[in-house]
């Protein structure tokens, strides 16, 4: 398994996210972005992880040792990061988090001047020097050449300023009733702040971190928490952030969770309404529902879709010219006012919808009907590439056989094997599914 994953670098912290690992990776950075250097300033913030002591210390150290000055600023959700570097004139930043997962992992996630993610290019040229103990030894500075560490407590406000200008001015959250859930992540400050400077009545769940507690029971990980305080505050919207609050799940206002995919049709064919949607086109990964598409097509809407990732889904945005696209899994990326997913900004993005059309969340975030999926995450030990299993390629043939699409990789971040299956028999799709998964439990001892 390579350094990298499908976002950064990321596993158990202490284990294979170390202070040593670390201090190496960041000088490795370093070392990259030096002959490109403009400021020779990084950026480095984190989400609320204990972890992330351990983790942004070795990273100044790793930083400042190849003449890197570093500017800190704490807890901050990785959209702020990714703003805030190139606001601040940054020739890097870098994001300490494991996003959604676990409160024991933790990761490293990069990003170049633009606030853009790193292409797989420049991570693989990044793997390349970490692996060159040599180069990394003769490329530590003496003397004055040495780096130094600043600490900014202040640069929140900046990413709040900008979210809170996605805001059509016209607009106010007057009179409308928010929770949101902070997932005692990244958001737990910024998140709140916004909202109540914009006129909602709001109340906060899932704000106060312990260090172990992110992504516990609560946040997009677990909407359950959101929809009971919805109902129980009678709120018209409920919002639940994951850990770095680059990721979103919405609630309305009975409590019922909104899916992703109709999430994202109705607000791409908000702004094709509005003559916001640059192009008429709007970016998807493979996981989608084909339901979207349709959906979209008879909006006057052409879909593209890419890998799994926000990275990827933006890459294909830049390629085929538009302004909007997404993860069914929470990652909305507004590229008018964001280079990546950002929960915080997404939700202002629906509230606008909501505001403008005067309508329930109910009634406009169910435009469509999706077709019938099955999904599976099986836990792997190893993950042996899928064109090397024997067998998988018959298997695969038979369910394309029952009209099912199907799709099946490995996570970027996790040790699982992601099963989905879409068709419109439900029985069938479970059928196949059970059988996929009794081969892939032979197939992967």
């Amino acid at each position: 398994m390579g350094l990298f994953g499908t976002d950064g670098v990321r596993g158990k912290a202490g284990e294979k996210v170390t202070a040593y690992a670390a201090m190496r990776l960041a000088m490795a950075t370093g070392i990259y972005f030096k002959p490109h250097a403009k400021t020779k300033k990084i950026l480095v913030g984190k989400d609320t992880r204990r972890s992330g002591y351990m983790i942004e210390n070795a990273i100044v150290a790793g930083l400042t040792a190849v003449g890197y000055s570093v500017i800190q600023i704490g807890p901050m959700p990785t959209p702020a990061i990714a703003f805030i570097t190139e606001n601040m004139r940054c020739d890097a930043g870098i994001m300490i988090s494991a996003s959604h997962n676990p409160y024991y992992d933790n990761g490293i996630k990069f990003f170049d001047s633009k606030g853009m993610k790193l292409s797989k290019e420049i991570e693989k040229e990044i793997a390349k020097i970490y692996d060159n103990l040599e180069l990394i030894e003769e490329s530590q500075e003496q003397y004055k050449n040495i780096g130094r560490s600043k600490r900014i407590d202040l640069a929140e406000g900046r990413y709040i300023v900008h979210i809170k200008n996605s805001f059509p001015k016209e607009l106010t959250l007057n009179n409308i009733r928010i929770v949101i859930d902070c997932a005692n992540g990244a958001g737990y400050k910024a998140g709140p702040t916004i909202l109540d400077e914009l006129g909602a009545d709001v109340k906060v769940i899932g704000n106060n971190p312990t260090g172990y507690n992110i992504n516990e029971m609560c946040g997009a990980m677990h909407p359950e928490a959101l929809a009971n305080a919805v109902r129980e505050y009678r709120a018209d919207l409920g919002i639940a952030l994951d850990g770095d609050a680059d990721r979103i799940v919405l609630v309305d206002e009975q409590g019922e969770i909104i899916n992703g995919d109709k999430l994202m049709g109705a607000l791409a064919a908000y702004l094709h309404k509005r003559g916001e949607l640059k192009n008429s086109k709007f970016v998807t990964t493979i996981m989608s529902n084909k339901a979207l598409d349709d959906y979209l097509e008879s909006q006057g809407i052409t879909t593209y879709r890419s890998n799994v990732g926000d990275k990827n889904v933006s890459e294909l945005m830049r390629k085929v010219g538009t302004n909007f696209g997404g993860e069914e899994s929470g990652h909305v990326i507004f590229s008018d006012y964001s280079a990546t997913g950002d929960g915080i900004l997404s939700g202002l993005q629906a509230l606008a919808y909501m505001v403008e059309s005067g309508k329930k969340a109910s009634e406009i975030f169910n435009p469509f009907k999706l077709y019938p999926q099955v999904k599976e995450d099986l836990l792997v030990n190893k993950k042996v590439p899928l064109e090397k299993i024997e067998g998988l390629d018959k298997l695969k043939k038979e369910i394309e056989g029952a009209n099912i699409r199907h799709l099946f990789r490995y996570s970027g971040t996790e040790n699982k094997l992601r099963l989905l299956l879409e068709g419109d028999d439900k029985k069938l799709l479970d059928k196949y599914m059970q059988k996929s998964i009794e081969f892939f439990k032979k197939a992967i001892a």
